[in-house]
């Protein structure tokens, strides 16, 4: 995972999406300089940053309560050394650095915050109110639970709130700039039109059949392609709502009252409208306009006159979750009929809703026909005592020094035993085993050994799975004898695979030569087939790979790429992009998303700059000590 964001962040796009998807500024990521550097360091100082310092204490303190947090979120114990693999404990000291490097910067610039002034901030956090007043013993807890006293965790709240002040100061007034806009305006809204045939693999021919001596070449230089996993034999016990659920108990009134709360969302379709949708930069221009909508004035006459897009007037039919902004959403739905809804003040301006007409809400299963499945939904909400309870009664068990049949038993459970999987979930004859707790389970069972008291793996659902390894078979290099047959599998699709890419060649040079794809096709007995409106989102009749192909080749041009079946060759017919509008709802939504990436790439740069100033430096020594990680 911390691989593939590292991949993801070499480029401003996918910098941008992280962004998004990250919805906070991680300004503790910024970039510092490390190395062997000792001089000045004591055993209880891990870096020296200015003529400030991060202590082995401090970097302990929030290492742990970043590692609590981790384990409370996943659910199971995560050791240190764990943790250090991932990286968290560098992340931990960045973070320190981070901190302790601009609250230098906040001093010579003279920044500081009075104790009224903290007090009035802590008291409006969220965090800290209970029905949205402050709760003086809600606060005390947080503190408590990130290792504070009352007067301590107030003072570390001063310094978070100048430290927000200064980055503030340094992000204020980033837009993005247009190009930047544009260039993703024309990635997302390209549109392609193709025609295309597909090649069957029967079109390469028959392959003649291989030696036994080529089938030993081919296998002697892919030895390391036919080994056996290891497998491990493991018995497992779960117990989660879905194996403690009881259906039958649950009476048909508990479950009609679910279906009655989800029928439209699960069971059919909920309520559509279709709407226009006008936006202004004033109140004055939006009471302009809802007085002429209101006066009989057609709202696509309208949006004419003031020149807008017609792709951001007209939303088609959407339903109330389709709205960016909840309160548009509400305002439209609120109507009891079609018309003209109350204006919505929001961050891209003033938003007049105008709906043309309402799709109602359908349902396309009756209550009978989901029943049983609504009686396990709810028999599995309501099983969380039991989960609790059998967790308990299996702990003690086991406590005893029962083994896991044992501690079963005697709570009234059965184990089941999974005779041979391997790591990634299959058995022997290579289907896949139906292991409680899956991916998770089976990370943590190879992990452990023979005889090791094994910590539970959490269900999605909220339950526990016990599991001890009985057996292992350790991987093998398989025998020729032993694969010859699939030897001789891999080499015959391997060769057709090259005769049919051979030939897709010929024929793509064929076209780029001047002959038609329809001729091409002729002669082939293949049918051409269209695809319009083809852009870089994902859609189900094209995998990923063939439609980077397609936006790979310029419009006019030939390409091919292998598909299920075959190979797909293909003419791009034509190109088009949309205007791009700086104002419209798009090019705006698109500025939202990208500043948090600018804010925080300027950020890094800030914060790195100061802190190569500050002269920061790190004793890798101590840091190891204190997470546990010291080399041997």
């Amino acid at each position: 995972m911390l691989e593939g964001l590292r991949v993801a962040s070499q480029n401003w796009i996918g910098r941008a999406i992280m962004a998004v998807v990250m919805g906070v500024i991680v300004i503790s990521f910024a970039i510092w300089g490390v190395g062997d550097v000792f001089r000045g360091m004591t055993s209880q100082r891990l870096a020296k940053v200015g003529s400030g310092e991060v202590t082995v204490d401090q970097f302990r303190t929030a290492f742990q309560n970043d590692l609590r947090r981790i384990q409370q979120r996943l659910r199971h114990a995560v050791t240190a050394e764990e943790a250090h693999k991932a990286g968290m404990d560098l992340q931990v000291l960045e973070r320190l650095v981070t901190d302790v490097a601009l609250d230098q910067k906040a001093r010579n610039l003279g920044l500081a915050a009075s104790d009224d002034t903290v007090q009035r901030l802590i008291s409006n956090e969220k965090a800290f109110q209970t029905n949205g007043k402050f709760d003086a013993e809600k606060f005390k807890a947080i503190a408590r639970d990130n290792g504070y006293t009352e007067r301590s965790f107030v003072a570390d709240q001063k310094g978070a709130y100048l430290r927000k002040t200064l980055t503030d100061l340094v992000i204020n007034g980033v837009e993005p700039p247009r190009l930047m806009i544009e260039a993703i305006h024309r990635f997302r809204n390209e549109a392609r039109s193709v025609d295309y045939v597909i090649l069957p693999v029967s079109a390469a021919g028959e392959a003649k059949a291989p030696s036994d001596e080529e089938l030993k070449k081919y296998f002697d230089d892919r030895e390391q392609s036919f080994r056996a996993k290891e497998y491990r034999k493991i018995t497992t016990l779960e117990v989660s709502p879905a194996t403690v659920a009881k259906p039958a108990d649950i009476s048909d009134a508990d479950a009609r009252k679910l279906y009655d709360d989800v029928k439209t969302k699960r069971f059919g379709a909920p309520e559509k409208r279709e709407v226009r949708q006008l936006v202004f930069k004033t109140e004055k221009e939006a009471e302009e306009a809802l007085a002429k909508l209101k006066g009989g004035m057609d709202v696509d006459a309208l949006a004419v006159e003031l020149k807008r897009n017609p792709k951001d007037v007209d939303l088609g039919f959407v339903e109330q979750r389709d709205f960016g902004d909840a309160k548009v959403g509400a305002a439209v739905f609120a109507l009891p009929q079609p018309g003209v809804a109350e204006p919505v003040t929001t961050a891209f301006g003033t938003v007049v809703s105008v709906v043309k007409k309402i799709s109602p809400a359908v349902v396309t299963k009756t209550y009978e026909q989901v029943a049983d499945q609504l009686k396990a939904e709810v028999a599995q909400q309501r099983a969380a005592p039991e989960v609790r309870r059998l967790h308990e009664a299996v702990e003690d068990q086991r406590a005893s020094g029962k083994t896991l049949a044992e501690a079963a038993a005697a709570v009234g459970l059965k184990t089941r035993t999974i005779d041979a999987v391997d790591d990634a979930g299959n058995g022997k004859d290579g289907k896949s085993v139906d292991a409680p707790a899956g991916a998770d389970l089976l990370k943590a069972a190879f992990a452990s050994d023979v005889g090791v008291d094994n910590e539970t793996v959490g269900t999605r659902d909220g339950g526990y799975v016990w599991f001890e390894i009985n057996a292992i078979e350790p991987a093998r290099q398989k025998t020729f004898d032993e694969v010859k047959s699939a030897v001789a599998e891999a080499m015959r699709a391997e060769s057709a695979q090259k005769a049919l890419t051979a030939k897709a060649d010929d024929i793509v040079a064929k076209i780029k030569g001047g002959q038609p794809i329809d001729a091409v096709a002729k002669e082939l007995n293949l049918d051409v087939q269209r695809a319009t409106d083809v852009k870089r989102a994902q859609r189900p009749d094209f995998n990923t790979n063939t439609i980077v192909q397609f936006f790979e080749v310029a419009p006019g041009g030939a390409g091919s790429v292998s598909v299920d079946g075959g190979r797909l060759i293909f003419v791009v017919k034509d190109a088009q992009t949309p205007p791009f509008d700086p104002n419209s709802i798009e090019s705006k939504t698109i500025a939202e998303q990208l500043k948090p990436a600018l804010q925080n790439d300027l950020l890094e740069q800030y914060v790195g700059g100061l802190e190569k100033a500050l002269n920061v430096e790190i004793n890798e020594k101590a840091l190891q000590m204190a997470t546990g990680a010291e080399k041997e």
